[in-house]
């Protein structure tokens, strides 16, 4: 009998044990700082990435500064799409919009753009008599926004167009273009390096006048925590939302037409970064589904939420995973779903480096097991 009591205090003392450890690494987990996510309600659990991805191709360096890239996607012929890359620039701000292909070699450049930072892409604008393929970006020190025709990266801005006009504010730095699929019109939205708590974007409707590219004030919109700054945008086409980085808060959700209601969809990404909330770019499924990708700069990491939303909202974007990538500091990215080459079968992630390069990987590699 004696034997038996001895037995169970010994198993009651365990199982204590157990229970005590288990309630005290629970606490300890709760109270870890960038761990609120997981006490929330609509988050998913998110893996911590221990291995960091490799990219399959990184090109060459640029002179300067790289900042943000954009995918042309060549429709005849998907090989021979290409890579536009903004280089800030030298320490008075001469930059340029570089070219490369698939493989990361330089192919071309537009030198002398005054601070370039962001570039985006749109198919199909019409100019004149003609549909053409363009490319805008930022230069900020002539408060302007640039625009050359694709691939031939010719001018077609009559040497840029003002932004911020009549604001004390007006050194454009983020940029993204909205194709606004009933009407196929066009929209450039702006932001700066600093601007006010509301009203921080303008939005430009652009058209052709005389075999260049115009563009009309239509619209200011979007809450800033005033914290940092904004500078990533990324627009979904297909579905009309437009996203931007507050940094060091998280990223605002705004519809992108500009008869829309102004009033803020979503604010989501508000935890787990270690700094700055940076590059934003869309992966698309297909039109309505897909991931959104968030560069959180200082870990060398992007977190991935879900474009369509989750539960039925399509506004509640909970974080689904991390990936550990091998740039450094990156501001900008860009992806895309399309079959473009034989390395790139299933799509293709390309992200900044703080060395002077981008990073190309395999969509496959960013999307592992857990996104299909």
């Amino acid at each position: 009998m004696e034997r038996c009591r001895d037995y169970a205090g010994s198993v009651f003392y365990m199982l204590m044990k157990v229970l005590h450890y288990l309630i005290f690494t629970g606490l300890a987990f709760a109270c870890v700082p960038g761990n609120k996510e997981a006490t929330k309600e609509t988050a998913a659990p998110v893996n911590s990435p221990s291995v960091t991805i490799k990219p399959k191709k990184v090109t060459q360096k640029v002179a300067n500064d790289t900042d943000d890239p954009a995918i042309w996607i060549n429709r005849q012929d998907p090989a021979k799409s290409l890579i536009i890359g903004t280089d800030k620039g030298n320490e008075e701000g001469i930059g340029a919009l570089y070219v490369f292909d698939l493989n990361g070699k330089i192919v071309d450049s537009v030198n002398n753009i005054q601070r370039p930072n962001n570039v985006d892409i749109a198919y199909d604008f019409g100019l004149g008599n003609e549909r053409v393929d363009i490319a805008v970006c930022t230069e900020r020190y002539t408060h302007s926004i640039r625009v050359f025709r694709l691939p031939s990266m010719t001018p077609i801005d009559n040497g840029g167009i003002p932004v911020f006009v009549g604001d004390t504010l007006r050194s454009p730095m983020g940029v993204a273009l909205f194709t606004e699929p009933a009407s196929n019109t066009f929209y450039a939205i702006v932001g700066r390096k600093y601007g006010p708590k509301d009203g921080y974007l303008w939005q430009y409707e652009l058209y052709s006048e005389s075999g260049a590219v115009r563009a009309k004030l239509v619209r200011k919109f979007g809450k800033f925590s005033g914290v940092k700054e904004i500078e990533a945008i990324a627009i979904d086409s297909e579905l009309g939302y437009v996203y931007y980085s507050d940094e060091n808060v998280g990223v605002r959700k705004y519809y992108a037409h500009p008869d829309s209601s102004n009033t803020e969809l979503a604010l989501f990404a508000t935890e787990g970064f270690t700094d700055d909330h940076e590059g934003i770019s869309i992966f698309k499924k297909d039109n309505t589904s897909g991931y959104i990708l968030v560069s959180d700069q200082q870990a060398n990491k992007f977190h991935i939420y879900p474009r369509e939303g989750t539960g039925g909202n399509v506004h509640q974007h909970p974080r689904l995973k991390t990936v550990l990538l091998s740039t450094l500091d990156s501001d900008g990215s860009e992806v895309t779903s399309a079959a473009l080459n034989d390395t790139f079968t299933r799509g293709l992630f390309v992200a900044m480096s703080d060395d002077g390069t981008f990073h190309y990987y395999h969509w496959q590699d960013i999307a592992g097991e857990d996104l299909k």
